[in-house]
């Protein structure tokens, strides 16, 4: 039996040339992230009430405000449409120009703007019966937590780095190594598993955490599901990760993953920084990027110099050379260079980057230059 609940209907937001993803999440995430959310399609497993006038979904972490016009059949209910938070919208703004705020939204329209966060809706656009999952999945999880909460699952995703694809509203911080997993329209963060892994000929492989490159890539492991500050974990049991397939019922539109290109990395710190003055002889030079490097491309593209016009200005024929070997860590991203002897005192030191370092998904690293002056100790 169904239950008609005649209730008010808008028509969806201005469309843009490049519709957002719709995205899987729960009750406990949209609550604890209502930002990242609004103005997003979602879809979302509840039970849809009514409750003093006014329609609801809601599950064992709470309850939100459901806009729909239609029938929403017995039982628990997969809701898809958009969030919205009304504290990050002007009283003006054209989506709520159809709307009665009283009658809608309990709310005073002539009382102070709600802050954000404090009044949300779902403006519905559909409301079927949930199919529930015959085996876990990052999709079911995500829709379903308390089926799965602390239980031991396996689960196959594709691999999206430290949250690359922008997926996930916040980091869990529970290690370094933390990195999302997805699949169709959900995700899912992995814990305390550091994503490397042997290949088919058995060589050791670690995809990169910053690295887009590697999102193209499908693995398999096993965990405990967990939640914490809103976010669903993978707590990752240890030796389980595998490179896995595909799902072959990935067929639609929706399930292809576009993966942008990302910006191209640069320096983000240096030590000594530039324009440095009275820098020990005997320092070690550590430049940080942005995003992780194709190692390789390093080879034959840092050079380390004194500055040629100190050097006619000493009456020396020839500038002396600075001999240095070079490091790169690709855990913090750090490119350390050591002189193979201490630097000469009182002379002006320049390190360069050329043109042709790139990173692992081969953007370029615009060239970059690094001058200091040397003290005399």
């Amino acid at each position: 039996m169904k239950r008609t609940l005649a209730l008010i209907f808008a028509i969806a937001a201005t469309v843009s040339a490049q519709p957002a993803t719709r995205r899987a999440t729960n009750l406990a995430t949209l609550v604890a992230y209502p930002g990242f959310y609004h103005g997003r399609p979602i879809v979302i497993v509840g039970n849809v009430t009514l409750e003093r006038d006014q329609l609801r979904i809601s599950d064992d972490n709470g309850s939100i405000h459901l806009i729909f016009k239609g029938s929403a059949p017995d039982g628990l209910d997969e809701v898809r449409g958009e969030f919205w938070d009304l504290g990050r919208m002007k009283a003006d703004d054209i989506r709520l120009s159809t709307y009665d705020l009283r009658a809608t939204f309990k709310m005073d329209p002539d009382a102070p703007w709600p802050r954000p966060g404090e009044v949300t809706a779902i403006i519905a656009t559909a409301v079927a019966p949930a199919v529930t999952p015959n085996a876990p999945s990052i999709r079911g999880i995500v829709l379903n937590p308390s089926r799965y909460l602390d239980q031991k699952v396996s689960i196959t995703g594709q691999f999206s780095g430290r949250n690359l694809l922008g997926e996930m509203p916040d980091a869990p911080g529970k290690s370094r190594y933390d990195f999302v997993l997805r699949s169709t329209d959900a995700a899912i963060w992995v814990v305390n598993m550091r994503p490397k892994l042997k290949d088919v000929a058995g060589k050791d492989v670690e995809l990169g955490l910053d690295a887009r490159i590697d999102t193209g890539r499908w693995l398999t492991l096993r965990g405990t599901v967990q939640q914490g500050r809103g976010l669903l974990l993978l707590d990752a049991e240890p030796g389980s990760l595998q490179f896995g397939k595909a799902p072959t019922d990935v067929k639609t539109e929706e399930d292809v993953i576009r993966v942008p290109a990302g910006p191209p990395p640069e320096v983000i710190f240096s030590a000594p920084t530039d324009e440095e003055t009275d820098v020990p002889m005997a320092t070690t030079v550590r430049i940080q990027f942005s995003r992780d490097l194709d190692q390789p491309t390093l080879k034959g593209r840092i050079n380390a110099h004194y500055l040629e016009s100190q050097s006619a200005e000493r009456g020396e024929p020839v500038t002396p050379p600075a001999a240095f070997t070079f490091v790169y860590s690709p855990a913090n991203r750090v490119l350390e260079l050591k002189f193979t002897k201490p630097l000469e005192r009182f002379r002006t030191m320049r390190v360069e980057l050329a043109d042709g370092i790139v990173g692992t998904d081969g953007q370029p690293l615009k060239a970059w230059t690094l001058t200091f002056m040397l003290g005399g100790a």
